[in-house]
């Protein structure tokens, strides 16, 4: 329980951080799929990507995203080929195991969070971006064939972004998510992380309960148009992949922002039960209790 909204927000932060527990459960499937991998494709390189490698992930919701760099040997031109060949392999290893393809990853379902699902995605070296700091991959493009992928490069935009905000900004990008996650908005994680990110750059300080309602209102400004990867790498980032995901995300984002802007309103006059009402339909019950 919390007395002000600040202190709810804070503790709210803390609780969405993945436990020691699920990084160990998480280790276990990792060693296995990876092992897989390596005898059926001779994969060497096989290296955590997304939130969870970069201090975003939303505890209990986020997937276990991991690339598999696939050498020459075996490369397909047809990614969704290969796609099934990694499906396949995996369903030899895990038989008992929910396993199935969502582009550009092979999805593993060992359990019912996300901690316990583990998304492969094949990868293709491709080369060093224009500053020569980052590899750069070819990943499965959703309606076939490779787009260009640089998971080191834009956990670096986002990293680089928050150090001078004091480390305030992965928190926020986790707060966002887990609206997302919470109201089962269909927008992609890697467009809310490049999404929020971009926004921060431009502040001196962020405070969550101001900010999550200012990035909330900045999505539906926006009206979650694509936008242009920051780093150049993978062209425009949609917020959906498709038109009718995009409209249903952009109507419940809104419905987010009207309720953090009644919050907001409740607690300028001194209604601080009032407030945490608000952001508990803005968290759909999952916000910290007031007293």
């Amino acid at each position: 329980m919390a007395t002000t909204v600040t202190a709810a927000f804070n503790s709210l932060v803390s609780n969405l951080t993945r436990s020691p527990g699920e990084t160990a459960y998480m280790a276990s499937h990792r060693e296995s799929v990876q092992q897989k991998l390596k005898n059926a494709f001779g994969v060497t390189y096989f290296f955590g990507t997304g939130s969870n490698s970069n201090g975003t992930s939303v505890r209990y919701w986020s997937d276990v995203d991991y690339f598999a760099s696939i050498p020459v040997a075996v490369q397909q031109t047809d990614s969704a080929y290969m796609l099934r060949k990694i499906k396949d392999a995996l369903k030899e290893r895990f038989p008992s195991t929910y396993i199935h393809v969502e582009t550009p990853a092979v999805v593993c379902e060992f359990g019912t969070d996300g901690a316990e699902k583990l998304e492969v995605v094949p990868a293709y070296y491709h080369g060093r971006d224009s500053s020569d700091k980052y590899n750069i991959y070819k990943i499965p493009r959703v309606g076939g064939g490779w787009i260009k992928s640089g998971p080191s490069a834009h956990n670096g935009y986002v990293t680089g972004v928050n150090g001078p905000l004091n480390g305030r900004v992965k928190p926020l990008i986790r707060l966002i998510k887990a609206i997302k996650y919470y109201n089962n908005i269909p927008v992609t994680s890697f467009y809310l992380e490049l999404r929020v990110a971009k926004w921060a750059a431009g502040e001196s300080v962020i405070d969550y309960k101001y900010d999550v309602r200012a990035v909330l209102n900045h999505l539906v400004s926006s009206e979650l148009a694509q936008m242009v990867d920051p780093m150049g790498i993978s062209g425009y980032v949609p917020a959906a992949p498709t038109d009718n995901r995009r409209d249903d995300a952009l109507s419940k984002f809104t419905t987010a922002l009207n309720r953090a802007r009644h919050a907001r309103e409740a607690e300028d006059k001194g209604d601080i039960k009032g407030a945490f009402e608000y952001w508990d339909k803005v968290f759909n019950g999952r916000f910290p209790a007031y007293g």
